[in-house]
């Protein structure tokens, strides 16, 4: 596949280097030389130097060849013009990143198709929906579904004297009646573990399940030795775009505050959001964040445009016995601190964003992938075929590599957590985690 990408920012390198996994010519458009010369050092890519809107610079990147462009410069003009250019010159699909929320909201309208353009994305919407998925549960940090709930990705610390601490994989399969659970990876001082049977659980291991719906309770009582407790006050701090967006999902299920700094945008989000109560105050300002009932909060989350006030913020959150903190961070390195400093979930939304893209770039009728926070791993859905590798022999005779985990499958409506003895069928939608040099090898099975 060719696959041009203007823009060699956080969102382009990002999508550029996953590529790299794989056989495909990725080609990143840019103006900035240092942006060029730090992606061809890094990774397998041509670089052009240039305007992505420029005819010239398109041609000379053979954009009337490209299978996928994608436009995600910072500039919301230029990435909806350049998508526009490209398709008329020949690129089979085209992305484009912006910011307007009018575009996403009145899409269908606005008729982007017709225009040439074939998906647009939001980094800020995407990581607004993110935030509300992880607020489904306080102990549960990552949460992603699979044909709507059917199969659930969850997060889960091994807490100290947990039903799991100790156990291998094995031991803790022999405690449950039915299988509703599988155990696909482990988080253990920033490195990630794919287990298999006699995989030990140890205490503070951040640990990922995929489940049926009547498992997620399971795993949470087995992992943890908290009380169940349900979110009902949430507090936002920082009226950015993620923190519009995510206060507007998340005011249709819970009572929520937004603290702004800024006197006039306070205005503007308290007319935008009629069920949030806006509040003016410094986000730094810890004597505020207790005057307006912190340690009364069951969630909260700093989306503020800086990475550091985020963490802090989150920290002095849970010295005020907060039960769920999520940070948006602009560094990407950080979300690996997460569990070791007290954040429960850290989330960057570029990297969202690149998960959301990847996604037209797979094989094999992948329908959702997704990552992990700070997990070396990819989450992919696929549909099998009635010619894919997988379905010739029984699940344990497969000889799938050791950094590959087959989590869930539905069939027919049902979710099914597979064992040694399962075997695919045509039309049967497989939940696979495996780690990115794996990838083209599974998509092989399941082409």
């Amino acid at each position: 596949m060719k696959v041009i990408i203007a823009g060699a920012g956080d969102v382009g390198f990002h999508l550029a280097k996953l590529l790299a996994y794989e056989d495909h010519e990725i080609i990143l458009i840019d103006l900035a030389e240092e942006k060029l010369s730090y992606a061809s050092k890094q990774l397998d890519v041509i670089t052009v130097k240039g305007s992505s809107t420029s005819f010239s610079i398109l041609e000379k990147a053979e954009v009337s060849v490209a299978d996928l462009f994608i436009a995600v410069t910072q500039s919301e003009e230029t990435n909806i013009s350049t998508a526009i250019i490209a398709k008329h010159l020949g690129a089979k699909k085209t992305i484009a990143r912006v910011q307007n929320m009018e575009f996403l909201f009145r899409k269908d309208k606005l008729n982007l198709y017709d225009l040439g353009i074939d998906e647009i994305i939001s980094p800020e919407s995407l990581a607004a929906r993110e935030i509300k998925r992880l607020l489904r549960e306080v102990a549960i940090t990552d949460s992603f579904d699979f044909d709507n709930g059917k199969l659930s990705l969850i997060g889960v610390n091994i807490c100290k004297n947990s039903v799991l601490e100790g156990k291998t994989l094995v031991e803790a399969s022999r405690m449950l009646d039915t299988h509703v659970f599988n155990t696909v990876a482990i988080l253990r001082e920033n490195k990630t573990i794919i287990p298999h049977g006699y995989t030990t659980y140890e205490i503070n291991d951040h640990a990922y399940f995929i489940a049926l719906p009547e498992g997620i309770d399971k795993v949470i009582s087995m992992a943890s030795t908290e009380k169940r407790h349900e979110l009902k006050r949430v507090m936002v701090l920082g009226g950015s775009k993620v923190g519009v967006h995510a206060a507007r999902r998340l005011s249709k299920k819970f009572k929520v505050k937004l603290i702004e700094q800024n006197k006039e945008k306070c205005f503007e989000l308290a007319d935008e959001l009629p069920n949030v109560m806006v509040i003016k105050g410094d986000c730094r300002d810890v004597d505020l964040l207790q005057e307006e009932g912190i340690s009364e909060t069951d969630a909260f989350i700093a989306v503020t445009g800086n990475s550091e006030t985020n963490i802090i913020s989150c920290l002095v959150a849970k010295d005020n016995q907060v039960k769920k903190t999520i940070a948006l961070v602009e560094n990407v390195d950080y979300i690996h601190l997460s569990q070791n400093i007290g954040v429960d979930t850290m989330i960057n939304k570029k990297l969202i964003a690149v998960n959301f893209i990847f996604r037209y770039i797979r094989k094999g009728d992948i329908v959702n992938l997704t990552s992990i926070h700070g997990v070396e791993a990819e989450v992919l859905e696929f549909i099998v075929k009635a010619e894919s590798k997988i379905t010739t022999d029984m699940l344990r005779d497969v000889s799938l590599p050791d950094s590959v985990v087959v989590g869930g499958v539905i069939r027919k409506g049902e979710a099914i957590i597979p064992t040694g003895d399962f075997q695919f069928r045509p039309k049967d939608r497989a939940v696979v985690l495996c780690k990115p040099e794996a990838i083209h090898q599974v998509e092989e099975y399941f082409s």
